[in-house]
């Protein structure tokens, strides 16, 4: 008699992992957004608060302590494109969870460190978070309606002008309390639960699968290149703009950059499509990002500050304390903030160019104030307050105009690289506004005529950015 072996059961599939399934409201995904964005701006903005302590506390200098805050922009900047890019390949949690494990890891060994070699490793690491803001703008894109990914953009964007402010001021609160190390542990612990957030309450994409390569050569080059023109514009004001190290890094940078293009532009899978230039809306964008961050968003950074904490008899000014200053600056940041769903709901229902168009004009209306009323503590306020809508416009509708222009798949992308050319440019404003600051001062003050080009220099790049941002096609993408 023959017999049979038994069949075989088909096996079970494998379960699917809850964070592929989980279910959550629009409301509660942008929340957790917004959320895990602050830890960038406030990484970016809470060690300048600390940089005079640590002079003191390591025995060193300016020079040396000051990169804290470099290491960490140079990371920033090269992080922005380059993770944004691994996000839109093979899934944006995935890589934020990286970052903000690594943001979290940094954040402890400058806390601890006990040497300031060890605070400068710590921030270089943290770094890393400068591709928070385009991974976040892309998950944004990915699970959301699209009618209310507009607002939802500009609230997330938005935060890092109320969280820039924010960190600042704790920073200095902490300090003045506790210590600077306080400020990397608070960091630690936020990030830290950030990541908890994404791992185990943010809905996740199922991986879809990629036949691309990670373009090595591409990233790796474009990291050196960026961080040497950075490094070279950051080191004008100290080295000089002739000075052969200066001219090195940024003409090194440039040549490497441009070699870097050009590989880019021939290889299959590039860390950076510089294909999706080609498009009108996005190069002018980028264009128009170029200009505002040259003009008024690195004189906003700079003169602000300036003009209220210098004394009431000096050239300029109304004489606040730092943490005077801290406050208002504030409190003007966070009104200022209130205006971003209503940006949004404008690049909705009128297109993101008429929010940049209403963030050029507020920058122009800003800088009038100030040249008039630099003495008066009413109007210095309302200059900063309005400064403060401008820039909430501005850092709202450049993110919803790049959302508008490419493909979701590289939406991460995209946004990474008008985040370099805005620190790029912010760079580059900043060390000529010092620069012009610094040839009118008189026995070491700076005079009202430096402050008056300074203000003319952001109220140029303001009336350039408006020129460019006419040229964008009128209507909204979202009523079309």
């Amino acid at each position: 008699m023959t017999t049979h072996p038994d069949s075989i059961a088909p096996a079970e599939p494998a379960p699917t992992p809850r964070r592929f399934t989980r279910k959550r409201s629009a409301g509660t995904i942008i929340t957790i957004l917004l959320l895990v964005e602050v830890i960038s701006a406030f990484e970016t903005s809470m060690v300048f608060a600390a940089i005079p302590t640590m002079i003191r506390d390591f025995n060193s200098d300016a020079g040396t302590v000051s990169w804290v805050a470099t290491s960490f922009l140079l990371v920033a900047a090269a992080s922005a494109a380059v993770c944004g890019r691994i996000g839109d390949m093979y899934g944006r949690e995935r890589v934020l969870v990286v970052i903000l494990a690594a943001a979290t890891v940094g954040s402890l060994i400058s806390a601890m460190a006990d040497g300031i070699g060890m605070v400068i490793v710590g921030r270089a690491i943290q770094g890393v978070a400068g591709a928070i803001l385009p991974l976040c703008i892309g998950l944004a894109r990915e699970h959301l309606p699209k009618a209310k990914l507009p607002v939802a953009v500009a609230v997330i964007s938005g935060a890092a002008v109320a969280a820039g402010a924010a960190a600042a001021y704790i920073a200095g609160l902490m300090i003045d309390y506790a210590s600077w190390h306080m400020i990397f542990i608070v960091a630690a612990v936020y990030a830290a639960a950030m990541l908890v957030l994404v791992l185990f309450v943010l809905p996740w994409r199922p991986p879809t699968g990629t036949t691309q390569q990670i373009d090595y050569l591409g990233a790796i080059v474009f990291a050196p290149a960026i961080a040497a023109i950075l490094l070279g514009i950051n080191k004008i004001s100290s080295w000089g703009l002739f000075d052969i190290k200066t001219l090195g890094l940024i003409l090194g940078g440039i040549a490497v950059l441009a070699l870097w293009a050009r590989w880019e532009l021939q290889v299959k899978d590039p860390i950076a499509n510089l294909r999706l230039f080609t498009d009108r809306k996005i190069s002018i964008t980028m264009i128009a990002t170029l200009t505002l961050a040259v003009g008024p968003l690195s004189v906003s950074n700079m003169i602000y500050a300036l003009v209220l904490q210098s004394p009431k008899d000096a050239p300029f000014g109304v004489g606040m304390t730092p943490s005077d200053a801290g406050l208002l600056t504030l409190i003007a940041a966070l009104i200022a903030y209130c205006l971003t769903p209503l940006s949004g709901r404008i690049s909705r229902t009128m297109g993101s160019r008429v929010s940049l168009l209403i963030g050029g004009a507020t920058f122009v209306l800003a800088g009038l104030i100030l040249f008039v009323s630099h003495h008066s503590m009413i109007g210095v306020f309302a200059a900063v307050f309005f400064a403060s809508a401008a820039t909430s416009f501005a850092y709202t509708a450049l993110p919803n105009l790049i959302v508008e222009s490419v493909p979701a798949e590289n939406t991460s992308e995209a946004a990474g690289l008008n985040t370099v050319i805005r620190t790029g440019g912010q760079g580059v404003g900043t060390s000529i506004a010092a620069t012009l600051l610094a040839s009118s001062a008189v026995a070491g003050v700076s005079t009202g005529a430096g402050l008056n080009m300074v203000i003319a220099m952001g109220i140029i790049g303001t009336l350039l950015t408006i020129g460019l941002t006419l040229m964008l096609k009128r209507g909204s993408a979202y009523t079309a």
